[in-house]
């Protein structure tokens, strides 16, 4: 038989108490275009860009900060479509950049007027030629809470997660989902968008008895 020991160690409380564990929820799409218009009002044409891009790209943190602005555009004209190489993964992904993206990226870019081979979206500090991925990170927690939302909730993986999840109850189309999150295999993409269980909740509630 077990036997409860009052030990200072037992007393010690858990890791994670106090702290969300787990996928990050994505935006819904109301509250993607609550933020957009939050930077608008704003005329934060630097974040506008950077959200827009973010959600259209479904990159990682550490993928969509190291983009170049030759990556994205080409003799000074936005490319409709971009690629590539995970760092994560080394695997290559392409994604799609939307008109509105298109558009805000090209009056962040007249604006900045930099070099093609410059980094998209520079450090505001001299130790970094690039957005880090904290500094990215502490604009998404800012991006959530101007709409009111909670940022203990959401995170950078929040902004990955939103536009193929969106997709994703769209069409249920998950191959798609997989190619354009850049997966090697489909279960992974299964567990990212936690769809099994999101569909069996689904069907429970469609369910009466």
């Amino acid at each position: 038989m077990y036997t409860t020991h009052t030990s200072s160690h037992s007393k010690q409380q858990p890791w994670n108490k106090g702290k969300l564990v787990g996928q990050r929820p994505p935006l819904k799409s109301h509250e993607v275009w609550s933020i957009r218009i939050r930077l608008q009002i704003d005329n934060n044409i630097k974040e506008l860009a950077l959200f827009n891009l973010a959600i259209d790209s479904k990159l990682r943190g550490c993928d969509l900060i190291k983009l170049r602005i030759s990556g994205v555009a080409q003799m000074e004209r936005i490319l409709s479509r971009a690629m590539i190489l995970q760092q994560k993964t080394q695997v290559p992904v392409q994604f799609e950049i939307t008109k509105p993206t298109r558009d805000s990226l090209q009056i962040y870019l007249t604006d900045t007027r930099n070099d093609l081979d410059d980094y998209l979206f520079k450090s505001r500090f001299s130790s970094s030629e690039h957005l880090s991925t904290r500094q990215y990170a502490c604009i998404v927690k800012k991006w959530v809470a101007s709409i009111g939302l909670d940022p203990s909730v959401y995170a950078t993986h929040t902004i990955r997660r939103t536009k193929p999840t969106l997709i994703y109850k769209r069409t249920k189309n998950l191959r798609a989902i997989q190619l354009l999150l850049g997966h090697t295999k489909l279960e992974s993409t299964v567990r990212y968008l936690g769809v099994e269980v999101e569909d069996a909740l689904e069907i429970a509630e469609q369910t009466e008895i």
